[in-house]
């Protein structure tokens, strides 16, 4: 299968698209810049210039393909403000990558983040939020499987708030990143809150799974943690990083504040025993020990 990715240079997608290289398929990916471009070259995928907002470009690299699988977000999270212009960019992006494989039955894989639930971990069956932050995404993930009644098989792979490689990435990387800014291992509320996690390596695999397989209109929970303690995973990063693990105000994680202080475990059951996936890489706790100093 020839595959068009966006966001393919990426933590996630890079691995992505060793993935599908390994299984056989060709990929091209969509670059904004040089250096995006010469990254994709280097892993062995072919290039499409262009960025989320070049429409044009996206309904092209779509009608090329046998498949495509959308990654790519703008994480501009410095202001309520700008995480909208995000939300809605990918929105528009995703919804002319839809339609450019309407009546075609190719697949479309695409990407929301797991919902939560109170008092119990979500599952696959649990709609997405769409209000909030990030509820916008929530609708056009929404819209693209509803394009299963139009000749696409479209699929969205749940991805947990930690996605990491190497003790890297997601919510976890983030809290890595303010605690060396900040000199504290900071978490909100008292920590007890949980969050889902996967490897990306892991979670590569099931976008595959889902680009070969996953049935029309049908949602996938990438996850191998069901939930850790943030105040456990920010003890390893203060422990790594040799800064206090502590409480901090919400107001200090800006527009994900609501976010970060929410419990959120998430089950994959479904996934594993109908895609047949299986994690096999460390958990977060275990991949934050390689955290340099």
């Amino acid at each position: 299968m020839h595959v068009f990715i966006t966001g393919g240079t990426g933590l996630i997608g890079s691995a992505v698209v060793a993935e599908l290289l390994a299984a056989g398929h060709t990929v091209t990916a969509l670059a904004r810049s040089d250096a995006s471009a010469e990254k994709a070259t280097a892993a062995g995928a072919g290039v499409l210039l262009g960025g989320l907002t070049d429409l044009d470009v996206l309904r092209s690299g779509a009608e090329q393909a046998d498949g495509v699988v959308h990654l790519a977000f703008t994480n501009d999270f410095s202001s309520p403000e700008a995480l909208a212009r995000s939300v809605s960019e990918e929105g528009a992006a995703l919804a002319a990558l839809g339609d450019a494989l309407i009546g075609s039955e190719k697949p479309l894989v695409t990407v929301s983040g797991t919902p939560w639930v109170p008092g119990r971990a979500s599952t696959e069956e649990d709609p997405l939020p769409t209000d909030g932050p990030v509820g916008g995404r929530g609708v056009s993930v929404g819209r693209a499987l509803d394009l299963a009644s139009r000749g696409v098989r479209s699929s969205a792979i749940r991805l947990p708030r930690t996605v990491h490689n190497q003790g890297d990435g997601g919510f976890a990387g983030m809290l890595t990143q303010i605690a060396r800014r900040t000199g504290v291992a900071g978490y909100p509320g008292d920590g007890t809150q949980r969050w889902p996690a996967v490897h990306a390596l892991d979670a590569a695999v099931l976008f595959r799974l889902a680009l070969e397989k996953a049935p029309a209109g049908t949602a996938w929970h990438a996850v191998a943690d069901e939930g850790d303690a943030v105040r456990d995973i920010a003890a390893v990063v203060g422990r790594r990083l040799g800064v206090p693990a502590e409480s901090v105000p919400e107001e200090n994680f800006g527009p994900l504040g609501p976010i970060f202080a929410t419990d959120q475990p998430s089950s994959s059951a479904h996934t594993r025993a109908a895609l047949g996936w299986q994690p096999t890489h460390p958990g977060l706790l275990e991949e934050l020990e390689k955290i340099e100093p």
